[in-house]
């Protein structure tokens, strides 16, 4: 078998979609939505709680334990190479399609919602800058690798109680790229981008580089902030306890204020002090720093004054000069593993600072089912009376993926060998005709707010209309 093709990969359901050009109101006033009557009506039963809907916290199966499979001898001849097509046993990966990772954006979509209703356009930035800090929270400890989505993949999500539905679909297999577009459902606001998600291995280590522009606009405001995500690393691929770490520079800019907010991540330093540390500030389009964030991405976000930040580091610095003179870096290098820091105290807080955003906490048996949040749990849940309406494409429907969430995973890595085999013999046919791939849902285009060229949603998807739509699984 080829390794050309390898490597990646709310009840849904308003019935009435416009193609944007702006959202307005009307489009959402109009919609319908699927709801759990539909499904009692099928004599399924979809779970309330408050009159909100329930949805799943734990999968149908624990995970499968990756400690008797090793690839060293898949990665050893990799070492800094791009890793999209290079095959991996399906036990390293977690059951659900790469679309449904980056839905895990929307988790606190609250932030959104907080941000919309701000009439400061500075504390409207230390909103949006603690949503796409939470938009990677998720990643604590997933040490998992997501399903690549086949070419013409699709994933849809609707959370009334959230407020927002979603869409997204794989554009392109080589480079793999999804494109995602999320609108809230009284119009406020427009959250979308495409995703090329590039790995690389370096001994010990696998790197993923987000590359792509993520844009959130803020209709009501006439507001539009752009950023693209930092870099993530898996650490002790081939010995050893895994563990992530994120790191880079995020630049957030407001377009429509000139005002930025540049955050840090942290990579975790010869002590691990620094590990999952965010910092940063905002500032306005004349450079003049306004506020200072700061925190850790798997704990929360706080906002302080610049003075007061100032003044508490220059205190915590001598504290640490007194307390570290004596000391001396702990032992050699090792060579066979990268031991993972030891997580230090919580966020000190410095006084005066305002809550931003925390992390909600996980499941008790989330350890058990790849670390995943109660958000990750429900993504890939097939309700009462779905069927009927999510596209064929929909990843929900993927037969591995649904075998390995149910813990048989022979019958996973069969599945994905054989929709892998399917996808490159019509790849084969297309070429033999000379016929291009067309996307059904997203166009090529330009964001207007960067310049760049990037994946565009063209609108049509929630008015049902699946006819034609290609068959992948």
């Amino acid at each position: 078998m080829s390794n050309e093709d390898e490597f990646y990969d709310a009840v849904t359901g308003l019935d009435s979609d416009e193609s944007y050009e702006g959202v307005s109101e009307a489009s959402f006033k109009d919609a319908q939505v699927f709801d759990s009557s539909s499904s009692q009506k099928n004599n399924g039963s979809v779970p309330q709680e408050n009159g909100i809907k329930k949805h799943r916290k734990s999968l149908p199966a624990p995970m499968f334990s990756r400690n008797t499979i090793s690839v060293w001898s898949i990665l050893k001849k990799c070492i800094g190479l791009e890793l999209s097509k290079i095959t991996m046993p399906i036990v390293f990966n977690e059951p659900l399609s790469f679309l449904q990772r980056i839905t895990e954006y929307m988790e606190h979509t609250y932030l959104i919602n907080r941000a919309c209703s701000l009439s400061d356009s500075i504390e409207r930035m230390q909103a949006v800058a603690a949503f796409a800090v939470s938009a990677v929270a998720s990643q604590w400890d997933r040490t998992g690798k997501p399903f690549n989505p086949l070419l013409g993949e699709t994933y849809e999500l609707t959370r009334e109680e959230q407020g927002f539905r979603l869409v997204s679909e794989q554009v392109s297999h080589h480079p793999p790229v999804s494109a995602f577009h999320a609108e809230s459902l009284v119009g406020d606001f427009v959250f979308h981008g495409s995703i090329y998600p590039k790995l690389k291995f370096w001994g010990k280590s696998v790197e993923a580089e987000p590359k792509g522009t993520i844009t959130l606009e803020l209709l009501k405001h006439n507001e539009v902030y752009t950023w693209s995500n930092p870099y993530c690393c898996v650490h002790n691929i081939i010995l050893g306890k895994l563990w992530i770490e994120q790191y880079g520079t995020v630049e957030i800019v407001n377009h429509s204020t000139g005002d930025k907010c540049v955050l840090t991540f942290k990579p975790c330093g010869m002590f691990g002090k620094e590990l999952h540390k965010v910092e940063g500030y905002i500032q306005d389009k004349s450079k003049k720093k306004l506020c200072v964030i700061y925190g850790k991405w798997t704990e929360c976000m706080w906002s302080v004054d610049p003075q007061a930040y100032e003044a508490h580091k220059k205190s915590e610095k001598k504290g640490d000069n007194k307390k570290h003179k004596n000391e001396e870096p702990d032992g050699a290098e090792n060579d066979d593993a990268d031991d993972m820091p030891e997580v230090q105290e919580t966020v000190s807080v410095v006084p005066g600072s305002t809550l931003l955003w925390r992390i909600d906490s996980r499941p008790a048996h989330s350890a058990t089912m790849y670390n995943f949040t109660n958000f990750a749990m429900s993504l890939n849940e097939l309700e009462p009376g779905m069927e009927a309406i999510l596209a064929p494409t929909d990843c929900r429907f993927r037969p591995d993926i649904r075998a390995m969430e149910n813990g048989n995973m022979e019958e996973a890595s069969k599945e994905k060998e054989r929709l892998e085999e399917k996808q490159r013999a019509a790849r084969k046919e297309r070429a033999k005709s000379d016929e291009e791939w067309s996307t059904r849902w997203f166009q090529m285009g330009t964001n207007p707010f960067t310049g760049s060229q990037e994946w565009i949603y063209s609108g049509g998807y929630f008015n049902r209309n699946y006819q034609d739509l290609p068959d992948i699984y």
